[in-house]
């Protein structure tokens, strides 16, 4: 029975987030806020589900969840990203392993080279699901061939698959991302292992976090550990943002886990998780299930920024209506991050210094 209900919660997940096209979903049209020049609002734009954003040589690259295909917006000013146009770098085959669901795209640049890590399946989004890598060796990655180096996975535990974020410790590169057990578990849990290339794991996944508080688990089954994200603390220690509990809540949310210095990444007893959620919904702000998040650095590099999604109105799921926001974060004095409230939208804020 309960294998049955994660399928039929699995089903509706799929029906939320390809139900709603992106030409249902109204564009934002470029407004100056009351602040002029010195202000901006959220939400940036109408639709951006599962937003993401790399920083290189003055630009910002931005990309979000579209579908079908994989977009690129390229913008120097992450305020004014309405104004950007957004570029198709790849387009869904029409059959094959990554021909359905095209999820939660990360652009990274690994080796000189840029690497485009997304979700996609079959269609059958309760088993289908797998990660995959393009590679471009151009140095505009709205520019150039971008080339498909085909699934990453671990050949011993090639199970259900997303939401894969790269990151580079002590001069090792590593992929964390969120999977099944196994082909009959529907819980996600959050694994990691080592990189021998881009599109190849040198090591075996490891788990790292499975939901077991409360927050972790509200809309379950499945209970969910999504959308993780590796940032560096000023100390340099590592710190992993994930997603947790259903999206298909309006209490989605963001927890926390971190490694102890000079820990081993791939070893589960060196991360220690959050009791609590660093980062919940706010009905007074219009942010409901926030999560799913990148973080950038200003244009100057003196302030830090948190990038993530959020439904404006209760009950609205995991459909294309959830639309990116982005506010200013700080470091609390042990080495974690301080993400505030979700700011409230439609209204004036400071725009990043050095824009």
């Amino acid at each position: 029975m309960m294998r049955f209900t994660a399928q039929l919660l699995l089903a509706f997940l799929f029906v939320s987030i390809v139900g709603c096209s992106k030409e249902d979903v109204p564009a934002i049209t470029p407004t100056q806020p009351a602040g002029g020049d010195t202000t901006f609002t959220n939400p940036l734009l109408a639709s951006g589900p599962d937003p993401w954003v790399i920083q290189k040589d003055s630009f910002y690259y931005y990309t979000e969840t579209s579908g079908d295909r994989i977009r690129l917006w390229k913008t120097k000013t992450m305020s004014r990203l309405n104004y950007a146009a957004p570029v198709t770098i790849w387009t869904k085959p029409a059959t094959g392993p990554n021909s359905e669901n095209i999820w939660a795209p990360e652009l990274h640049y690994i080796n000189n080279k840029w690497y485009m890590y997304y979700t996609a399946g079959t269609g059958d989004v309760n088993l289908g699901q797998r990660i995959f890598v393009l590679e471009n060796s151009s140095a505009d990655p709205t520019q150039g061939t971008w080339v498909d180096k085909g699934q990453v996975k671990d050949p011993a535990a090639d199970f259900w698959a997303i939401d894969a974020d790269i990151f580079n410790y002590n001069g090792i590169n590593y992929m964390v991302w969120s999977g099944h057990a196994t082909t009959g578990d529907y819980t996600q849990r959050l694994y990691i292992a080592k990189l021998q290339d881009p599109w190849t794991l040198a090591t075996g996944r490891v788990e790292i976090s499975s939901p077991t508080y409360a927050w972790e688990k509200i809309g379950a089954p499945p209970a969910v550990n999504e959308g993780p994200e590796v940032i560096r603390n000023p100390a340099g220690n590592l710190v992993l943002v994930f997603s947790a509990s259903g999206c298909w809540t309006d209490d989605y949310c963001m927890g926390m886990s971190t490694l102890k210095a000079g820990g081993d990444p791939l070893s589960a007893t060196d991360w220690t998780k959050s009791a609590n959620p660093v980062f919940v919904k706010d009905p007074a702000a219009g942010a409901y299930g926030p999560g799913h998040c990148s973080f950038f650095k200003s244009p100057d590099n003196t302030e830090n920024w948190l990038l993530y999604h959020a439904n404006s109105a209760p009950n609205q799921g995991c459909g294309d209506v959830r639309n990116p926001r982005m506010q200013k974060f700080t470091w609390k004095a042990d080495g974690t991050p301080n993400f505030g409230t979700p700011v409230f939208i439609n209204t004036p804020i400071r725009k990043p210094s050095g824009e």
